[in-house]
């Protein structure tokens, strides 16, 4: 009797302790885990486990694709070598490549180029690689995709594109790239918005040195001056309503028309006052149009 209990104590003792199989879709999601904290060893002990680099999260990304925003180099080309499909995308559209460019992952986006991952994949949003790369000013990324075959003129649904990404970061090295590879610097995208009005309205984080400097760059290469935008507003105008102080100084001097009017009937100056930019508005205040 005795012997039969100790026995039956050990079974139970031992079946507790013992680790249990890890059912596929349990496995799936510790590679998922796995992947997207950029745990290469982990994943590898997964997958030998079983896991599939073909399964998907409930937003349609798999291993690869959550793998992408880690920058592991070393975790991607495993889950290559494990037979991950580089051009599969989630719901939203997104590629791996599109996922490393937009997280700054330059390293794993080069593995993935050098993989073989097509550079003109699209989001659901019309979002590319090349503009990913552009409004993140990594040049070097961006060059790398230029010699891939990106197309540079993809208009996303904002209507935006990888040069008006740039330019209203102040990317003065990236915007250069981009018009020798054939950009017309007088373009216009969404609401009939140049590269020049997207720098002169540049982003708030952009430091002024660096978008006065675009602006001049611009100019430079050829860019129309006085060109409105679907409001009616022009370069001028645009810096005015934001407060650009030295974009202002560059463009007057530059020959911008100070009296030109929006649809609404405002000139620059109006615009700077109502906006409360009081330095900018006396600037425009003491300039005469050519």
């Amino acid at each position: 009797m005795r012997l039969a209990v100790f026995l039956a104590v050990t079974i139970l003792v031992f079946t507790a302790a013992a680790p249990e199989a890890l059912e596929p879709r349990q496995l799936n999601e510790k590679l998922f885990e796995a992947a997207k904290k950029g745990r290469t060893d982990e994943a590898i002990g997964f997958l030998r486990q079983g896991a599939s680099v073909k399964a998907r999260d409930r937003f349609g990304n798999t291993a690869l694709l959550l793998a992408a925003r880690t920058g592991r180099v070393k975790l991607i080309r495993a889950l290559l070598e494990a037979g991950s499909e580089i051009d599969r995308r989630n719901l939203g559209g997104s590629s791996a490549l599109l996922r490393a460019a937009t997280a700054r992952r330059g390293r794993v986006a080069k593995a993935l180029i050098e993989a073989g991952a097509d550079v003109n994949l699209l989001s659901l949003k019309n979002l590319s690689p090349l503009a990913a790369a552009a409004y993140n000013g990594d040049e070097d990324l961006l060059r790398l995709l230029l010699r891939q075959g990106a197309r540079v003129d993809v208009v996303d649904n904002s209507g935006k594109t990888a040069i008006v990404y740039a330019a209203g970061k102040g990317f003065t090295g990236i915007v250069a790239v981009l018009l020798d590879a054939g950009i017309d610097v007088n373009a216009r995208y969404g609401n009939e918005l140049s590269a020049l009005m997207w720098a002169a309205g540049h982003a708030n984080d952009v430091p002024p040195r660096e978008g006065a400097a675009m602006v001049r760059f611009l100019l430079e290469r050829g860019a129309e001056i006085d060109p409105r935008d679907n409001r009616g507003r022009t370069a001028l105008m645009i810096a005015a309503e934001r407060g650009h102080v030295e974009v202002v100084e560059i463009l007057i001097e530059a020959g911008a028309r100070t009296d030109l009017e929006d649809k609404q009937g405002k000139t620059a100056k109006e615009l700077a006052l109502d906006a409360e930019h009081r330095e900018a508005a006396a600037i425009l205040d003491g300039a005469k149009s050519p």
